[in-house]
């Protein structure tokens, strides 16, 4: 290994040459030429060395940009496609290039604190700071499930975000909503009827097909979801459930299927829906009808919210739409306010009727 320099048309150039042996024995000879400065050279001489090193499989310590590519590689194998480029995508956007020649094992939590607090955007949203820990914490971990790094520097870092706020229309803008969508004989009219009466999330409403409705036993049996990365695949939370379908449903659901005829598939899958532009066409005919502005995924939580207010039970309502936590419908209880009803009807005093108050008139100069 050497760093030689000598002198072509006046200037001083360098070259760092280094040779040693692969894993299988076989002689290696590297060579970096025209370097302009000593201080390149020794960092050419350092790349080599750490080149030859990974061919011997000398168990070097990784740097964050090389665990990234072979992190990628394994997450290939255990992740869905969307996960995957949502990490990928995430990565690329906010990590800084300078994160990427360092080794991991010099990483700190001062270093992940100071890029999700200090250099990221200051306009940057909790929840991405939140979902950009979550992304860098995960890359660590694997690091060290994969024996590359003995302590997760992420560990004990949170980001405080504020609980989402949840859109919902009343039921007067369901009957606008559904009574307009049907006079105009809107494309999406099926597609919000059955989201608005069961529940569904997009890509399980899009993924049902008519094995999947018994109307004897008015059940709907919620088995998978698609979406355009995945394709079709099962649910959310991995787990079947089964959707009670009501009397107006059942109605609907009879009369759909005459007019659709002879298909695999329940609902038609427009083009806007099938490209993910479902929650734009619901803004859109909201906005146009004059209610409550929604995305398509709000039309599930006016269906939980609207359950909850009428006092169905919370271990139904998680049962019916899927939802593997209580906190997650929790949400929607504190939306209802079904928690706080009745609390100030607790309080030791109440106000004066108009027969029951007393008239006090104050004469000026009496003490």
């Amino acid at each position: 290994m050497a760093i030689q320099s000598k002198i072509k048309d006046g200037i001083r150039i360098y070259e760092v040459y280094v040779n040693g042996r692969d894993r299988a024995g076989k002689r290696v000879q590297m060579r970096r030429r025209g370097l302009l400065s000593i201080h390149k050279a020794k960092d050419a001489e350092f790349e080599l060395k750490r080149e030859l090193a990974l061919l011997k499989e000398s168990g070097i310590d990784p740097r964050w940009g090389e665990w990234v590519i072979e992190c990628q590689s394994i997450m290939k194998v255990q992740y869905q496609p969307s996960t995957l480029y949502t990490y990928e995508k995430t990565l690329a956007k906010w990590i800084p290039e300078d994160w990427a020649k360092k080794e991991l094992k010099s990483f700190t939590k001062l270093d992940v604190h100071e890029l999700l607090n200090e250099r990221m955007p200051p306009e940057t949203t909790q929840h991405t700071r939140k979902w950009v820990l979550k992304v860098i914490k995960r890359v660590f971990q694997m690091a060290v499930d994969h024996g590359k790094l003995e302590k997760n520097p992420c560990n004990g870092l949170t980001i405080k975000v504020p609980e989402p706020e949840k859109k919902v229309l009343t039921n007067e803008e369901v009957k606008t909503f559904l009574i307009e969508a049907k006079t105009t004989n809107h494309r999406f009219y099926p597609i919000w009827v059955l989201a608005l009466f069961t529940g569904m999330r997009s890509g399980e409403l899009y993924a049902l097909k008519w094995t999947d409705i018994d109307l004897e036993e008015k059940t709907i049996s919620v088995t998978r979801s698609w979406n355009s990365k995945n394709g079709f695949k099962s649910t959310k939370n991995q787990k079947s459930r089964v959707v009670p379908i009501s009397d107006d449903l059942s109605h609907f659901l009879k009369e759909l299927k005459l007019k659709r005829g002879d298909t695999e598939f329940v609902l038609p899958h427009h083009q806007e829906w099938t490209r993910g532009e479902g929650a734009k066409v619901t803004r859109a005919f909201c906005e146009a009808i004059g209610v409550s502005d929604i995305r398509f995924h709000d039309l599930r939580a006016t269906f939980i919210t609207n359950l909850l207010a009428r006092g169905e039970p919370l271990v139904r309502v998680m049962a019916t739409v899927g939802h593997s936590d209580m906190e997650t419908t929790n949400v929607y209880l504190r939306k209802a306010g079904i928690e706080l009803q009745g609390t100030t009807e607790r309080l030791g005093y109440t106000i004066p009727t108009e027969t029951g108050a007393q008239i006090l008139t104050f004469t000026k100069g009496i003490s």
